[in-house]
């Protein structure tokens, strides 16, 4: 016999699809939307399908948008890309308040255990960008783990023929960590001290 009726059971499920969410998490989840005014849960299935609907990928950096280049590209300074991983490392950086420069998001990193090589991240698109403009920097800002530091090296290796700076966040950020979770001050520090590969 089920535990919880269908409804519950599949919103449950639902739930724990989501990163870190476990079976007791998506049953408070769950229980959380029960409890919500009809008009609570319209919102919050709007809030779904708006993102959905509205928000994509810039096509100059690859990260999150409404429009076709988002605000970071549209306005800042493009002579000194930060190289990062996911576009949440985009927003870890920015909440410091310290870069004045445009991103440039990978959408993974070279991982040959997990099948991830050079040509399914957007490493070709970087390479795009730097041949088509004036850059004179690029900050390497991927996590500081094997995976991480391997797509640096190899990154800075194709830019270093084409004259551009290539620099490595500082080592303010422990080894095996990801840049998400990272402190303000520890990370502030780590991309005022970067140094050159």
């Amino acid at each position: 016999m089920e535990v919880f009726i269908e409804p519950i059971g599949r919103l449950m499920n639902e739930f724990s699809k989501l990163p870190g969410v476990g079976k007791k998490t998506a049953q408070r989840y769950a229980y959380r939307v029960i409890n919500m005014t009809p008009a609570e849960a319209q919102e919050f299935a709007a809030a779904i399908i708006g993102v959905k609907e509205k928000v994509h990928f810039c096509k100059v950096c690859g990260n999150f948008t409404e429009g076709d280049v988002c605000d970071i590209c549209r306005t800042r300074d493009s002579s000194t890309i930060c190289v990062v991983k996911e576009p949440k490392d985009v927003i870890a950086l920015e909440k410091l308040h310290e870069y004045r420069g445009v991103y440039h998001v990978l959408h993974g990193v070279i991982d040959p255990m997990n099948g991830v090589t050079p040509n399914d991240i957007r490493i070709r698109e970087l390479l795009d960008r730097i041949n088509g403009g004036n850059v004179q920097e690029v900050i390497m800002a991927t996590n500081p783990d094997v995976e991480g530091e391997a797509t640096a090296m190899y990154i800075a290796k194709l830019l270093k023929p084409l004259g551009v700076k290539v620099t490595r966040l500082a080592r303010g950020i422990a080894v095996g960590s990801e840049i998400e979770y990272a402190d303000d001050v520890t990370l502030a520090r780590a991309l005022i001290e970067r140094k050159e590969i």
